[in-house]
């Protein structure tokens, strides 16, 4: 069988992590209209009887303005010098950006297989598509159009896929991802704070497991909500707490359904001031733990 690995990339909110999980069939990486939604290498693994695709999805790339946005972009650096193909998702409905034409050229230059998917084709008009396909004719990579959300094109950007990976064993059996069930929890909750809060206070916030007690039919969940302000803490929480209560409420249902069992979850805000540039904090975190 064919097996091997493929770098997932791209600029911020290109639809790197969606694309991902419905190729997997299962979600692996929590999605948000936001960029800065992934933070950090998450593998999605794709099983079929001839071929097996891990899928490395990766923060999206972009200028970093903060210690945890540069530890981000070294993950995806890294990631995709260290697979046997790239995938890199450009957003066809926002229409091709130097930025990505840059992206494409560097890696074009890298010596690892390059594939492209043009996501969100479904609500991309045709000149923008014809366009960013004719702007990128020139480079050595294979280009699929594809949308996550209607499911076309995806096996043959599959396909492509898996002609560059080489004959071999499978690297996994039976996971669909590397990723702990905390780490999960963590990101459940944190998606649904991306997805309630405005502006930056969503950014500013990491997630941490810090109970995990399965009971058989229920399992009691403890998670801090780190943020940087004290002003951030009382947006979280909100008037009485009802948005804290909202998004936990959210939080709570999901897990239920990826974990098969009742959830009892507890939350609490905390504030570590100005986290995201304080290295100790950003590994203590879970982010850049193999960072040099």
């Amino acid at each position: 069988m064919k097996a091997g690995t493929v770098a997932v990339i791209g600029r911020a909110n290109a639809g790197k992590s969606t694309l991902v999980n419905v190729l997997v069939g299962e979600k692996v990486s929590i999605v948000s209209p936001k960029p800065q939604t992934t933070r950090d290498r998450i593998l999605g693994v794709l099983t079929e009887e001839n071929y097996q695709i891990v899928f490395e999805d990766t923060p999206g790339i972009y200028k970093a303005d903060n210690v945890l946005n540069g530890v981000m972009q070294k993950t995806a650096e890294r990631t995709a010098k260290e697979v046997d193909a790239v995938l890199l998702v450009i957003d066809a409905h926002e229409g091709l950006k130097e930025s990505d034409k840059a992206i494409a050229a560097r890696y074009c230059k890298g010596g690892v297989p390059l594939a492209i998917a043009l996501s969100k084709i479904d609500i991309s008009t045709e000149e923008t598509l014809i366009a960013a396909i004719r702007d990128l004719g020139g480079l050595e990579a294979e280009i699929v159009p594809v949308s996550a959300r209607k499911g076309t094109n995806l096996k043959e950007l599959v396909k492509v896929l898996v002609s560059f990976l080489p004959e071999g064993e499978p690297l996994f059996h039976d996971v669909v991802s590397d990723k702990s069930e905390r780490f999960m929890l963590g990101e459940i909750v944190r998606e649904k704070i991306l997805l309630k809060f405005d502006q930056e206070v969503p950014h500013g916030v990491a997630v941490i497991i810090h109970t995990f007690k399965d009971k058989g039919n229920v399992v009691e969940v403890g998670a801090d909500i780190v943020c940087e302000k004290p002003n951030h803490k009382s947006i979280l929480i909100g008037k009485q707490g009802s948005a804290l209560k909202e998004a936990s409420s959210l939080a709570r249902a999901d897990m239920e359904k990826f974990l098969g069992k009742k959830v009892f979850l507890t939350t609490y805000v905390r504030v570590k001031e100005d986290w995201r540039n304080r290295p100790g904090l950003i590994r203590e975190y879970g982010y850049g733990e193999n960072e040099d």
